[in-house]
């Protein structure tokens, strides 16, 4: 039933709008949406209508969020299904926004079989199955291109979700290779764990060696905002999240 779908969101999208200077708004200051098209740039508006028609975002805490900033948010979660489209983001709901950095209850096992329960703050986090969570705070400082978008991150674990409980392996595309994105991300990521190690400053954040799935959503905020150094670095991953997202942002950030 994808025709209806799509049916649907074409004949939606008749009826919203988004006048030029909203749109012009909502992308300025986010450096790590220049370089759009003029054929993404409309793209990327029309998935954003679409995104806040069918995902609530829903601000909690006292917080409030007036259509601007909620047309700022959507633009920027849109930007890794630029090429895929809005499907990707089956499954769940709802956007849940704090002021700023929120407690987690957290569980993990240490090396004597020992589970603990912590509890510590957090700048954003997803559920399978359920919604995405976004401090305000980290999403308003997430407008230099440095490598850390926690928009961008939240929503690589979305994509990574798709298929199950999150594990660095999206589901790939027709033609992709599972063997090559585990042979890619698999080195750069034993890479990275050495380096940090090791006590070396390392040009991903050191959080993506906590897991593989932390390793590709790092890895997809540096291939959005930090494409260069990403291909400097680790240049199979780059390519294989070049054929994933259908992207190549080190074209459209001009080398950056």
């Amino acid at each position: 039933m994808g025709w209806w779908r799509d049916w649907r969101r074409r004949r939606r999208l008749a009826r919203l709008s988004c006048p030029p200077a909203e749109w012009a708004a909502a992308l300025a200051g986010q450096p790590v949406l220049a370089g759009l098209s003029a054929a993404q740039n409309a793209r990327l508006r029309d998935l954003a209508l679409l995104f806040l028609h069918e995902k609530a975002i829903e601000p909690v805490g006292g917080l409030q969020l007036d259509a601007p900033a909620r047309l700022r948010l959507a633009a920027v979660a849109c930007l890794p299904i630029l090429e895929l489209g809005l499907d990707w983001y089956d499954g769940w709901s709802a956007v849940v926004v704090y002021p700023g950095s929120f407690m987690a209850q957290q569980e993990f096992t240490d090396e004597a079989g020992v589970v603990h329960h912590v509890r510590r703050p957090l700048a954003g986090e997803a559920w399978e199955r359920g919604p995405l969570i976004l401090s305000w705070d980290d999403v308003l400082d997430s407008d230099a291109l440095d490598g850390f978008h926690v928009v961008l991150h939240e929503f690589a674990h979305k994509l990574d979700m798709l298929n199950g409980e999150a594990n660095g392996l999206p589901p790939l595309h027709r033609g992709m290779s599972v063997r090559a994105w585990a042979q890619a991300f698999g080195a750069a990521y034993e890479d990275l764990c050495d380096r940090v190690d090791a006590g070396e400053d390392t040009p991903l954040d050191p959080y993506a060696s906590d897991s593989p799935e932390e390793f590709f959503a790092v890895a997809s905020e540096a291939f959005f905002e930090l494409p260069a150094m990403l291909v400097a670095e680790y240049p199979q991953v780059y390519a294989q999240l070049a054929q994933f997202y259908r992207q190549e942002p080190r074209r459209r950030l001009g080398g950056l």
